[in-house]
């Protein structure tokens, strides 16, 4: 049976470029989750000045398309401000691959998506936002929908796994419907502070476990 990838997509998946992470990035953005399937947490460094991406590096767990997509989208956006590399598509990835196998398409989804997130933090953290909206409600769960809850495999608003949120003074209150020493509590908390901490106006995200919710959300 052949291989249905093209020799692109081996290349970047035998040999992938920047792979590894920036210690003191400038953003962080994970996409996907690691206990339902792929994931991509990408790192980047920016020049204040320029607004040009210096760095940037990945880590991935996945398929060898994963990898492929993610390597090649850091190429792409290696030296280009942050407002072109923002405009890279997926489309454009799978272009330079020579064409993922259609159930693969997702993957090249997956890395621009990381790429975006990153690109979205960095201008939050740095006021480079073009219009200051405040962080309300609906900010912060449109941000929690791309975190995966691991017990069902669908996101933490969805599966009720975030069952309150408060705002005050720039912090954020999470209470969520899980146990401090559940297996997947640490995992989870941090990723929704990767996902609200670099909002402009936000300073602190708190996040408390429910013992009394604990029966609803079972491993």
């Amino acid at each position: 049976m052949s291989i249905p990838y093209t020799k692109k997509i081996l290349e970047n998946f035998l040999h992938p470029k920047n792979v590894g992470e920036i210690k003191n990035a400038d953003a962080i953005a994970t996409e996907g989750s690691s206990i339902c399937g792929d994931v991509v947490k990408l790192f980047i460094k920016v020049d204040p000045k320029t607004h040009k991406i210096v760095d940037i590096k990945f880590k991935s767990y996945g398929c060898a398309a994963n990898i492929a997509t993610a390597s090649i989208i850091t190429e792409l956006a290696k030296g280009k401000t942050i407002n072109k590399a923002k405009k890279i598509s997926w489309e454009k990835a799978n272009k330079e691959l020579g064409g993922l196998p259609p159930v693969k398409v997702h993957c090249a989804v997956l890395a621009i998506d990381a790429l975006k997130s990153a690109i979205d933090n960095y201008e939050q953290a740095h006021g480079l936002i073009r219009e200051k909206v405040p962080t309300d409600g609906k900010i912060i769960i449109k941000r929690l929908r791309h975190i995966i809850n691991p017990i069902f495999g669908k996101d933490v608003v969805s599966t009720k796994l975030i069952k309150e949120i408060k705002i005050k003074d720039g912090i954020i209150s999470i209470k969520m419907n899980l146990a401090p020493d559940h297996q997947f509590y640490n995992n989870i908390s941090d990723e929704i502070k990767e996902r609200l901490e670099p909002l402009w106006d936000v300073k602190k995200v708190d996040i408390v476990g429910d013992l009394d919710s604990l029966t609803s959300q079972k491993s």
